[in-house]
C-alpha cells in the first residue's frame, strides 16, 4: 500500500504550473471515437483517470502513442469493438462517456456501469432518457448498459436536473444525429464548453455551450483534429486554497482566471489576497481566516469539487462557518478524518457547521475520495508534526505529480510504500 508522509507547518512559496483539466480530458478522449483518423491532443494531464481512458481506447482498437509527457496521438481508424469492460469501467466515473461516443459512431455500445468516487447516488437516468429521445434502445443487463440505434434523430430534451455527465453524453451522441437536437437545463462548466469546442474543431455544429441551452445541428461527417485541453480549474483552486491555508505566497500559472471566479471570491472573503493576471493568479494570506458561508452549486456557482478543500481552510477561521453541499449527498465523508486532526465540525445531512480551531494536529488519515484526499493533504500541510495519508490512489486519479509540485513550493512530502505492500509483492 502506498501513502503520503507530510511534515506540516511550513508556508508554501513559489510558482506552480497547472496541468490540463481532468474533467475535460476524460470527455475529449472518448470523443476521438466519433470519427476515424489521427488526433493529437495536447495538455493531457498525467493522471490515473487519463491512463484508464487511454487503456479503454486501446482495448477498443485505437492506436495510442504519447508524443511527450502531455501530448498524445490517437488513431481511431481501426476500432474493432464497442464494448467497454467492467474491469476498466469500474475504475472511473467518466467511463460512461464511451456510451455516447460509440453510439454516435457505430449506432451501438455496451459499457459496464461506471465506478469512481462514492459521493452518493449518481443515477444515469438522465443519460438514458436523453439517449432514448434520440432514438436509441437501452437495456441494462448484469450491470452492462447496452444501447443500439439504426439512426439517431435530433430531439428536444429537457434535463430534470443539471447534470454534467448527461450533458456531455448527449453532446457526444447527438453530433452525428439527423436534424436538430436542443438540450435544455444543461451543465455550463468550463469542461462542457471545452468539449463543444473540440467537437466543433472536428466539424460538429454545436452552439450555446456555457449557457442554459445547447443546440446541436447533426452532421454526416466528422474528422480527426488537433486540440489543446484547457487548464484544470479544480487543480488550480486546490493550490490556491493550500497557499491561503498555509499563509503562503504562491503564483499559480497556466490558468484561466475567469474559470476561478467563484473560488477567488470566497478566498478573498475568507481573508486571502488574490491578484489576477492574464494566465496566472497570485495568492497570499497574512491576516486571520474569516468565517464565511459556502454553498456548492452548478457552474458558475462554487464547485462541489472544491468544497472539502475550502472546509479545511474554514477550520482555521475565527468563528463559525456554514458549508452546504448542494450537489452530492455523501460529500462529507472526509469530515471524520479531518476531526482526527483536531477540526471541530458537525454534519447534519448536507450541512456542515465548522467551528474554527487554533490549529490542526498531525495524524494518520485515509482519503475517502479524490477531493477528500486533496483536503486532507492541505490539512497535513497546515498541521504541526508528521501526518500520513493512506488510499492515495484517489488523489492520483485527478492530480498530476502532486508530490513533486508541492515539493517545488517548499512542502515536506514524500510517497512511501508500506511493508504490507512489499510483503504482498514477495508472495
Amino acid at each position: 500500500m502506498e501513502k503520503y508522509v507530510i511534515s506540516g507547518g511550513k508556508p508554501l512559496k513559489g510558482d506552480v504550473t497547472i496541468s490540463g483539466a481532468k474533467n475535460a480530458a476524460v470527455a475529449i478522449l472518448p470523443a476521438t471515437l466519433l470519427a476515424g483518423g489521427r488526433y493529437v491532443i495536447e495538455n493531457i494531464p498525467n493522471i490515473r483517470d487519463v491512463t484508464i481512458s487511454l487503456k479503454i481506447l486501446r482495448e477498443l482498437g485505437a492506436s495510442v502513442r504519447m508524443l511527450d509527457r502531455s501530448t498524445v496521438q490517437i488513431d481511431s481508424t481501426h476500432i474493432h469493438d464497442s464494448f467497454v469492460s467492467y474491469e476498466l469501467a469500474r475504475q472511473m466515473r467518466a467511463s460512461y462517456y464511451f456510451l455516447g461516443a460509440l453510439l454516435g459512431r457505430f449506432g451501438r455500445a455496451s459499457v459496464s456501469m461506471p465506478g469512481g468516487c462514492d459521493l452518493g447516488a449518481r443515477p444515469i437516468d438522465q443519460h438514458i432518457k436523453g439517449l432514448e429521445a434520440l432514438g436509441a434502445e437501452i437495456s441494462i443487463d448484469h450491470g452492462v448498459v447496452n444501447a443500439g440505434c439504426t439512426q439517431m434523430v435530433g430531439s428536444h430534451i429537457y434535463f430534470d436536473g443539471v447534470s454534467v455527465g448527461a450533458t456531455i453524453n448527449l453532446m457526444l451522441a447527438a453530433v452525428k444525429s439527423k436534424g436538430l437536437t436542443i438540450l435544455e437545463n444543461v451543465a455550463k462548466e468550463p469542461h462542457v464548453v471545452d468539449l463543444a469546442n473540440f467537437l466543433n474543431s472536428m466539424g460538429a455544429d454545436i452552439r450555446g455551450a456555457g449557457t442554459d441551452v445547447i443546440k446541436i445541428h447533426g452532421v454526416d461527417l466528422l474528422h480527426a483534429t488537433s486540440y489543446s485541453i484547457i487548464p484544470d480549474q479544480i487543480e488550480a483552486g486546490t493550490y490556491m486554497i493550500a497557499a491561503a491555508a498555509t499563509c503562503g505566497d504562491v503564483t499559480i500559472r497556466n490558468v484561466i482566471p475567469k474559470h476561478l471566479e467563484s473560488i477567488t471570491q470566497k478566498l478573498i472573503k475568507a481573508g486571502a489576497q488574490v491578484d489576477e493576471y492574464d494566465d496566472a493568479v497570485h495568492v497570499t494570506r497574512t491576516g486571520p481566516v474569516n468565517k464565511i458561508n459556502v454553498k456548492t452549486l452548478p457552474h458558475p456557482g462554487f464547485p462541489t469539487d472544491m468544497q472539502p478543500q475550502m472546509t479545511v481552510l474554514l477550520t482555521l477561521a475565527e468563528g463559525t462557518s456554514i458549508v452546504t453541499e448542494g450537489i452530492w449527498d455523501n460529500r462529507f465523508r472526509y469530515v471524520d478524518e479531518l476531526c482526527r486532526m483536531g477540526a471541530n465540525i458537525q454534519v447534519d445531512g448536507t450541512v456542515a457547521v465548522v467551528e474554527g480551531v487554533q490549529e490542526l494536529k498531525a495524524a494518520p488519515v485515509r482519503a475517502t475520495d479524490l477531493r477528500a484526499g486533496a483536503a486532507l493533504l492541505i490539512a497535513a500541510l497546515v498541521a504541526e508534526g508528521t501526518s500520513e495519508i493512506e488510499d492515495i490512489y484517489h488523489l492520483e486519479r485527478g492530480y498530476e505529480d502532486i508530490c513533486g509540485k508541492m515539493r517545488l513550493l517548499g512542502a515536506s512530502i514524500k510517497k512511501v510504500v508500506t511493508a504490507d505492500n512489499e510483503l504482498a509483492k514477495a508472495l
